[in-house]
């Protein structure tokens, strides 16, 4: 995941893009929103999702109803993750510190929404570069989606003292405050500060937008 990222990521082969999910304007749907930071500002590629082939559902021939196929399952998500990650798992038996490649095994983990494996693989790059703001980025968005808001926040408190300005980690601490922590004015101050010190930021009208949300909660 080279991305909630502008994510600044010389190491993903794949180029991809953007945001985890588009803002969404739905306050229900905000723990989608999360940035991956080292995906940001690349081309996307297909999912790992998109490359599982679901079961189609059961469907009777003489229902007349056309069979729907199953999403895939969190199994099958995994097993994709580990087919993709197998050759760069060979790689890394040969330079087991290599921070990209570590990193890059977290992002297909991350893709697959096996936050506890991405984490694994995040902290361990993190170990070679620790001043990487995109892959500390990405280890605080995993520690949200496994359900540890305070987790996450440190980890964006330690890239912002490394980058003070980076617009995915202050988005990211913004909505992990709100959401996680009902800290609203401290999302706001997030937010703020993303829009002050990022004049062109692309998505300046969705942060406005939350802005006010916030403000009316």
């Amino acid at each position: 995941m080279t991305e909630l990222k502008t994510i600044s990521s010389t190491y993903w082969s794949r180029k991809q893009a953007l945001t985890l999910a588009l803002f969404s304007l739905l306050l229900g749907a905000c723990g989608g929103w999360l940035i991956r930071r080292s995906l940001a500002g690349q081309v996307p590629h297909p999912a790992v999702a998109a490359n599982v082939s679901a079961p189609a559902g059961m469907g009777s021939a003489s229902s007349g109803f056309s069979s729907v196929p199953a999403a895939p399952t969190p199994e099958d998500l995994k097993q994709a993750a580990d087919s993709e990650a197998a050759p760069l798992l060979e790689q890394l038996k040969d330079d087991p510190a290599n921070a990209a490649l570590l990193a890059q095994i977290g992002n297909l983990y991350y893709d697959a929404k096996q936050y506890p494996i991405a984490i694994d693989y995040y902290e361990r790059s993190l170990q070679s570069e620790p001043n990487d703001t995109s892959v500390r980025t990405d280890l605080g968005t995993a520690y949200w989606y496994k359900g540890d808001a305070d987790t996450a926040i440190a980890q964006f408190g330690k890239s912002l003292a490394i980058e003070p300005t980076k617009a995915d980690t202050l988005f990211n601490l913004g909505i992990v405050k709100w959401q996680g922590k009902k800290d609203a004015q401290g999302a706001i101050a997030a937010w703020q500060k993303l829009l002050d010190t990022n004049p062109d930021y692309p998505n300046r009208d969705n942060v406005l937008q939350l802005i006010g949300q916030a403000q009316n909660r």
